[in-house]
């Protein structure tokens, strides 16, 4: 039988009370770090950043407290994705969100171990994310939103709002991944409908006024805004530009709209982010990136303002107006 003396029974104690704190360190549980890099700024995204967090509280994940929020604003410089994307993977980040496809190409060269969950309007399979969208078999799979698809609607759309316009301004970012397959599109429609158009492309805000100047010297009487995530992040000086040039325009989400611009069509955006959030707590949880196919939004909102169509001395069609989700005094 082994006996300690007084000296040994001190190391003893010593000993364990080195021990346990390391312990009950290593048997803590680990809060996961979910990164979300954005193309526009915090507070043009205010409403995205809301409805993210509330998909991830339906699947029990709240910030600052059981999980970790990174987030991070390209403020329309998307050559900034890399190095976004390089912090977060610092951060060790378990699962990386991303609004743009310009983000999630980024993240996609960067990690093949990290899941990446994007919520976009450009078809993922047409830019090279998902080899299809029942199943990505990759770490990538999301959101796709389907705004940059309904180009031709909205073209339709803003025809039957002002149908004397027969020339029509079309804005494009030829940066965005999408803008040949929404030129086409465009092209496509205005044919049917008999219109002429005024292509005009921007990629920085510099470009915006050069745009419109352009437009309106070829006796364009209405404007079509295409979907863009940094058009998006701009909104606010795109729908001043509209107003200031007294052009009739459509956009493609309900904040266009809402901050003043004529029309918007397009689908719900905060249905698609608490849609991105549902899929990042479903991984968080142990769900395999695989297993889960590219979700396409389904849920499609028409808005007008009404104060914006009479200070364009515009008299809404009653058949516009019935179809409208939401009428904006």
């Amino acid at each position: 039988m082994m006996l300690f003396g007084r000296r040994e029974f001190i190391a003893l104690l010593g000993s364990a009370a080195s021990f346990w704190p390391r312990l009950a360190h290593a048997q803590r549980p680990t809060i996961p770090v979910v990164g979300f890099m954005m193309a526009g700024s915090r507070e043009a995204l205010r409403g995205a950043i809301a409805a993210f967090e509330a998909g991830l509280k339906e699947q029990g994940f709240i910030g600052e407290q059981n999980l970790t929020l990174e987030y991070r604003f390209a403020e329309g410089q998307f050559d900034r994705f890399p190095a976004l994307t390089a912090d977060l993977i610092h951060r060790h980040a378990s699962v990386i969100a991303v609004s743009s496809p310009q983000g999630a190409l980024a993240a996609k060269r960067a990690t093949a171990a990290i899941p990446i969950v994007f919520s976009i309007g450009a078809d993922p399979v047409e830019v090279g994310l998902v080899p299809n969208l029942t199943r990505p078999d990759s770490n990538v799979t999301g959101v796709f939103q389907f705004t940059a698809g309904l180009e031709a609607k909205r073209l339709g759309l803003l025809h039957e709002m002002v149908p004397k316009a027969d020339i029509v301004g079309v804005l494009v970012n030829p940066n965005y991944a999408a803008a040949e397959s929404q030129l086409r599109d465009v092209r496509d429609a205005a044919n049917r409908l008999g219109l002429r158009l005024v292509i005009v492309r921007a990629n920085v805000e510099s470009e915006f006024d050069a745009a419109f100047t352009t437009v309106v010297s070829q006796r364009a009487g209405a404007m079509l805004v295409c979907a863009s995530p940094f058009f998006n992040s701009r909104r606010q000086q795109l729908v001043v530009l509209a107003s200031s040039h007294a052009l009739p325009a459509i956009f493609e989400w309900r904040d266009f709209a809402a901050a003043g611009g004529l029309m918007s069509y397009g689908t719900s955006l905060s249905d698609a982010y608490r849609q991105a959030g549902v899929y990042t707590g479903r991984i968080l949880k142990g769900e395999k990136v695989s297993d889960l196919p590219v979700v396409q939004s389904t849920r499609f909102e028409f808005v007008i303002n009404l104060s914006t169509a009479k200070a364009l001395h515009i008299d809404v069609p009653p058949t516009l107006s019935a179809r409208a989700d939401e009428v904006i005094e």
